[in-house]
């Protein structure tokens, strides 16, 4: 079997670092690796050599490879190029890509995308939005401190004191969580929002106060992620919130819902509030934004409110970042393909089924058809 790595398309990150291929091919898997694909994680292409993969142009592991890890969706004309059969594993938000997915299922090809792991106990080793989203909260809030005028502790100087920062982080996930310990360890005063109760004790653990607001939508049966919330809920948050906003110095928004748009959390009225010198990082920019004004792959000023627009922080720690998606990869990997390094797809491992997307010609993810 050949197995392929593919160059990412404007990320720094690679989907398997030099010395996790190795274990590939020490299962007389043959391991191709694009040119230049770990570089930008510092890997260069000796070091893949080194490990025994060997280094190919990107259109012979597109039409030759049975199995292909790339982190980004291909394009249309990259897909057009792989070989009938042939197995794609990345993350790929099927969700928001319908239209792909048709293609690839039209090509006979397998897609497991691994955003879409059930977020079970035994799938923990294999989460790459726990994994990538623990480096983003982390990287967040060390970018609102480098773009912030503001210190994050409290000094008490000579010349006078300076309070410690107010930072408002909304959403308690792994990204949430992480930002939260993060901007404890800097100093600063946190606050946290979040539409699960049940998150109020890790947040508290932490030293950050919880933002309460009653009348939240049962999330108890969403595998852990959020639900859509109902509008007199979001009021009734937005109200609660505009208080917390007006007197934040740092913002970190991470609040997304699988597939579907980014709530809007933060309106153009409660963003004005802010004084000059703030600054807000939107972590969920990519399928909309938590934040009036937010542009995805953007920063703006917006009356002397910094805003950036980042769902992919990750990527800016680069070996790290490699190291842990490439340890969910490896760890998902050995569902499908034996000690023996042949390819053996269990349909009846619920991580397995609950990643598939395609395959035999069809769509069979069902969150995927019932989002058409």
């Amino acid at each position: 079997m050949i197995l392929g790595i593919l160059n990412e398309t404007n990320d720094k990150r690679v989907s398997l670092l030099p010395e996790q291929a190795e274990v590939l091919t020490k299962q007389a898997i043959t391991v191709w690796t694009e040119l230049g694909a770990g570089i930008q994680a510092f890997a260069d292409d000796n070091n893949y050599v080194a490990k025994n993969a060997s280094l190919k142009a990107r259109a012979e592991i597109l039409q030759q490879a049975d199995l292909i890890l790339t982190i980004h969706p291909l394009s249309s004309e990259e897909i057009m190029q792989l070989k009938s059969g042939a197995i794609l594993v990345g993350v790929f938000q099927p969700l928001f890509h319908v239209a792909l997915m048709k293609q690839l299922a039209s090509k006979m090809i397998t897609v497991f995308s691994l955003d879409m792991i059930p977020r079970t106990t035994r799938a923990q080793s294999m989460d790459v939005l726990s994994s990538q989203a623990n480096i983003a909260g982390y990287r967040a809030v060390l970018l609102a401190a480098t773009l912030s005028p503001r210190y994050f502790p409290m000094f008490m100087t000579a010349a006078g004191s300076i309070p410690p920062a107010k930072v408002l982080i909304i959403g308690a996930g792994v990204a949430g969580l992480q930002a939260i310990a993060t901007a404890r360890r800097l100093g600063a005063v946190v606050e946290v929002s979040d539409t699960r109760p049940a998150v109020k004790e890790e947040v508290m653990s932490l030293g950050a106060k919880f933002i309460e607001v009653e009348g939240a939508a049962d999330a108890s049966k969403a595998g852990g992620y959020a639900v859509e919330q109902s509008e007199e809920y979001k009021q009734r948050q937005q109200e609660r919130l505009a208080a917390s906003v007006a007197k934040s110095d740092i913002i970190i928004t991470t609040a997304q819902i699988p597939g579907k748009k980014a709530p809007l959390l933060i309106n153009e009225t409660m963003l004005n509030s802010m004084r000059p010198g703030s600054v807000v990082i939107d972590l969920a920019a990519a399928t909309g934004g938590n934040v009036f004004a937010t542009q995805n792959n953007a920063t703006i000023m917006h009356h002397g409110i910094t805003i950036m627009g980042n769902s992919n922080l990750a990527a800016d720690m680069p070996w790290d970042a490699s190291k842990l998606y490439g340890k969910n990869v490896l760890n998902f990997l050995q569902l499908i393909i034996t000690k023996e390094g042949n390819i053996t797809l269990n349909f009846e491992d619920d991580i397995v089924k609950g990643c598939c997307i395609t395959h035999g010609g069809s769509i069979v993810n069902e969150r995927v058809m019932n989002s058409e």
